[in-house]
């Protein structure tokens, strides 16, 4: 997730840490500014450095990890993140054209692919349930079109505090949730138009079949491995305590090769890489859903085509931060790298993208959808919200260009079935899919 928003690798195993030597070099990246009222010791601190003195030094994938998920004192656990109070802001709480936009190509799908009786929507990640909210409004207003269509809801949460958030949005009120102890189901519902709706915490969990799945500001949290081209090779970027300031973390290089360096590619030019394996099992996950079963995948990140190197930042109160001070406290992202998306698809779907958002939604009619919004509105404030949140999604200086869209689809929703199954393949041709290319209703 970003500035503007708006269980991966985990340590390594003890027999590779013993053959590791004792030296370890100090290393400075970047990682935002520093606020000096979160220069604190924090529980995540306190536990991070009793990890580091039992274990020694951490990966940069460990330390996400347990600063974002640990079950007790992890950042996304317990607390809502979002919003102007919070500590970012989503496209879909800028605006309800976004999610609108997103529902449109959803359905557009569907009726490209047949207009299957059943429809799974899966949304990894849900945030406050804004963005399912607004699809669910449009299938509700696109009714005649998925009139006898089975559709239910599907969501991918670790925060007990977000499904909470999400179940009200979501839900009515007096609406009683079903919760099931030891069931992948750990809680059901019905949201407001008669929709059912299932929460979950790993997507292997979620039912097979026919799906469209969404990933929004999902993949850029989580964790990465972050590796240093050296005159020795590559080495892994590793977190240790400050041996000047006990309650201080820093950036140290490992002094050999770790097994972790499997994942960098034999021809990367790079001189520093970042690797999400976990987000390479999700893509084969959901790669392999689709192939099998039909449906797409919608994925809009912070991102690149692996041409970029540092991005590990952080974010607390709309403001870039310190990635190594009061861990626990700030969220913590890395930009998605498209590419490494792409090649572990293994050629099973075809992959779209990414394209900038500017140009996602343009394709998608955002213009039209605007002119409309303001021609039914006559209070002065609701078409100055609409504007300003037209131009952050829109504007290259805000979220236009920083943030992409990327997707996957059978290969035989394609016209040439060819289309990209070489999965090494890095640049992708115009096709007739919404978002990608004008948005066509057939």
């Amino acid at each position: 997730m970003g500035v503007l928003r708006g269980a991966g690798a985990g340590p390594l195993c003890a027999a590779a840490r013993t053959v590791i030597p004792r030296l370890w070099r100090g290393r400075r990246f970047s990682s935002g500014e520093e606020p000096a009222e979160n220069s604190r010791v924090t529980p995540m601190l306190r536990h991070l450095t009793y990890k580091i003195k039992s274990t020694g030094p951490i990966t940069v994938a460990e330390y996400m990890k347990e600063a974002l998920t640990n079950p007790a004192k992890g950042y996304y656990v317990h607390r809502d993140m979002l919003g102007e109070k919070g500590d970012f802001i989503t496209s879909p709480e800028i605006s309800q054209i976004f999610g609108e936009l997103l529902g449109i190509w959803f359905v557009s799908e569907w009726m490209a692919t047949g207009r299957n009786s059943a429809f799974q929507l899966v949304e990894l990640g849900p945030g406050r349930g804004t963005l399912t909210g607004d699809i669910l409004r449009v299938f509700s207003q696109l009714g005649s079109v998925l009139k006898n269509t089975d559709i239910s809801v599907h969501l991918v949460e670790v925060s007990s505090k977000l499904s909470e958030i999400q179940a009200a949005a979501l839900t009515e009120e007096k609406a009683l949730l079903e919760q099931t102890e030891g069931s992948p189901v750990y809680m059901k519902g019905v949201t407001k138009a008669g929709v059912p709706v299932s929460w979950y915490r790993d997507l292997q969990d979620v039912p097979q079949g026919y799906s469209f799945y969404l990933a929004h500001e999902f993949f850029d949290v989580l964790p990465v491995h972050k590796f240093q081209k050296t005159p020795q090779g590559w080495r892994e970027v590793f977190i240790d305590i400050d041996p000047q300031v006990p309650d201080k973390l820093r950036f140290v290089l490992a002094p050999s090769a770790t097994p972790a360096e499997a994942f960098i590619q034999g021809d990367e030019a790079r001189e520093h890489v970042e690797v999400c394996p976990e987000a390479g099992v999700i893509v084969q996950e959901l790669a392999q859903r689709i192939s099998l079963s039909g449906g797409a995948a919608l994925i809009a990140d912070y991102g690149h085509d692996g041409s970029k190197t540092d991005t590990f930042r952080g974010f607390c109160g709309h403001k870039l931060h310190d990635v190594l001070t009061a861990p626990g406290t700030a969220d913590l992202t890395a930009d998605v790298d498209f590419s490494y998306l792409r090649r572990m698809a293994q050629g099973k779907v075809a992959s779209l993208g990414p394209i900038q958002q500017q140009m996602f939604l343009k394709n998608m009619g955002i213009d039209v959808r605007l002119k409309v919004l303001l021609g039914n509105s006559d209070e002065p404030s609701t078409r100055q919200q609409l504007l300003r949140g037209y131009d952050m999604l829109m504007n290259p200086k805000q979220m236009g260009e920083r943030f992409n869209f990327f997707a996957m689809v059978p290969h035989q929703r394609l016209p040439d079935r060819n289309y990209q199954k070489n999965a090494q393949e890095s640049k992708p041709s115009p096709v007739p899919v919404a978002g990608f290319d004008e948005l066509v209703w057939r």
